[in-house]
């Protein structure tokens, strides 16, 4: 995970990649991966940073998706709820078993969830994480307190899964590399070359020295998200867009709104969604909302409405009701879904299926999905890229593939536990150098050694990669994100060789960016 060398990689001259990807969320990612296990010499460019979009953004659940399963969407829930189960299989650093509670006001509700989340555990099978049971108004609030107790009649308990998911992006990329493929970050394409009416390869432009590179491809795969579209009119400029854009808001609460390991479903909101609350980093991410967005955007922001729509529902089932004040980040994500093609469906009801084209001139691309199935869809996809390069489509490998850092005990009160087996490696290098044992952060658990070891290992080329996505401190407490920019920037500087001017830049950057996480 060393960006000279990635770039060096990609300038020799005369080279051919079997398959070039662009875009380095979840679906680029896990294609980069399938592609490179399958044999095929691998190439993935990200326009930004790793996971910088929808991929960072989630409601941080790995879910075969409750909701789906009301929606009578049986094929994804199965489809999820196996991937969901390898995913935790393959990364238990990263994955944990996740206990929800649906609360029960009405005398239908416990009957009628306990009835559906039977059939959702029964469709798990052995990939199962628990049983769903009804509990008790006395027992739903030992295990949650914070509840608003007036005609409480108890709850439902499910399973499902919780993770990282900018972690679980940075670990997949390096699985990649680890694996003989190629990754560069900041590195964006702005044409496809054609030869002979079919797509050869494509120019990029290194987002850090400005220079063009033009890179030969058998295929290309367009895993760019909610811009799929810019990538398909560089192909067909006429194309009309398969991507429907909505967008979803999460709010960051302090631990003492949901105060165990227990989190909350609310399973039928104003707006028709679900509203979760779900402990993560001894924080709460309280969300989400479904709001179409006619312009995609790397830095989306939440809409007033989004934000009080998350607090007044939330307030209507906790006893402390949460205040502007309260929230510590707000975040917003863009969900790529598959655009119908019938007229006035809302965004809600659109599938989270995902969906594969190829064009005329080659160029394949994949849209729609959701973290949970980022898996089954690159096979899905590094099949149709197999058929138009003619190389033999071989099978997948990555069904039981340990990803980078697997370990599978950790300690969850440890705050490094989600780098898995490289926890003990930045421990060794704070212990070489008593200084980067410091703390830059004591409430979010963040020290000094960390962002050495983005830099060295993880590809890390900004104050915000380190902060928003090798650590999560933008998201977790933009504030406090904010106060220890300087000095990690300062770190920063010193492991790339940049200079004060360049220190001073990112802080300013960072600065601005974190007002945009912070609520007024």
């Amino acid at each position: 995970m060393v960006r000279e060398n990635m770039i060096s990689e990609i300038q020799k001259t005369n080279l051919e990649w079997d398959v070039v990807i662009v875009g380095g969320g979840a679906s680029g990612l896990g294609a980069a991966l399938e592609a490179v296990t399958r044999g095929m010499k691998t190439l993935l460019l990200e326009q930004d940073d790793f996971t910088k979009g929808t991929s960072s953004r989630s409601t941080k659940l790995v879910h075969g998706g409750v909701r789906y399963l009301a929606q009578g969407n049986i094929s994804l829930v199965l489809e999820a709820l196996r991937e969901r189960g390898l995913m935790k299989q393959n990364a238990p650093h990263l994955v944990k078993d996740q206990s929800f509670i649906i609360p029960s006001y009405k005398w239908w509700v416990k009957p009628y969830y306990t009835l559906g989340l039977t059939v959702y555990d029964f469709m798990a099978g052995r990939l199962g994480l628990g049983r769903s049971l009804p509990y008790s108004r006395k027992r739903t609030l030992k295990y949650i307190p914070t509840l608003k107790q007036k005609n409480l009649r108890g709850g439902v308990v499910y399973h499902d899964g919780q993770f990282d998911d900018a972690r679980y992006g940075i670990n997949l990329c390096q699985t990649f590399v680890e694996n003989g493929g190629t990754a560069i970050n900041y590195m964006k394409v702005v044409g496809l070359n054609k030869a002979n009416g079919k797509i050869s390869g494509v120019a990029a432009i290194d987002g850090e020295t400005g220079n063009r590179i033009d890179i030969k491809a058998k295929v290309v795969i367009n895993a760019t998200g909610v811009f799929v579209d810019d990538i398909i009119k560089m192909d067909a400029p006429k194309s009309r867009d398969i991507v429907c854009v909505s967008q979803g808001v999460h709010l960051v609460l302090d631990k003492e709104f949901v105060p165990n390991d227990y989190a909350i479903m609310i399973p039928k909101t104003d707006d028709g969604r679900v509203l979760f609350a779900v402990p993560w980093h001894n924080k709460v991410v309280v969300g989400t909302t479904d709001v179409q967005k006619e312009i995609a955007e790397l830095e989306p922001r939440a809409l007033e409405e989004e934000i009080d729509f998350i607090l007044e529902t939330a307030g209507r089932f906790l006893a402390k009701e949460p205040k502007r004040s309260d929230v510590k980040s707000v975040f917003a994500g863009l969900r790529p879904l598959a655009a119908p093609t019938g007229e006035g469906k809302k965004t809600k009801e659109i599938s989270r299926g995902h969906k594969i084209y190829t064009s005329d001139a080659g160029l394949i691309t994949i849209t729609g999905g959701k973290w949970t199935t980022y898996r089954q869809m690159a096979e899905e996809v590094v099949d149709a890229a197999s058929k138009v390069s003619l190389y033999p489509i071989k099978k997948s490998v990555t069904r039981n593939m340990p990803i980078h850092g697997w370990k599978k005990n950790v300690d969850l009160t440890d705050p490094l536990y989600f780098y898995g087996a490289d926890s003990e490696k930045i421990l060794a290098l704070a212990k070489e150098n008593k200084d980067l044992a410091k703390y830059l952060s004591k409430d979010l658990g963040i020290i000094k050694a960390q962002v050495v070891w983005a830099a060295r290992h993880e590809m890390a080329r900004s104050v915000e990669d380190v902060l928003s996505r090798r650590t999560r401190a933008l998201l977790l407490d933009a504030r406090e994100s904010a106060r220890i920019a300087p000095e990690v920037a300062q770190l920063l500087a010193k492991e790339l060789g940049f200079d004060s001017n360049w220190e001073a830049d990112q802080v300013e950057k960072y600065r601005t960016l974190a007002l945009r996480y912070v609520l007024d």
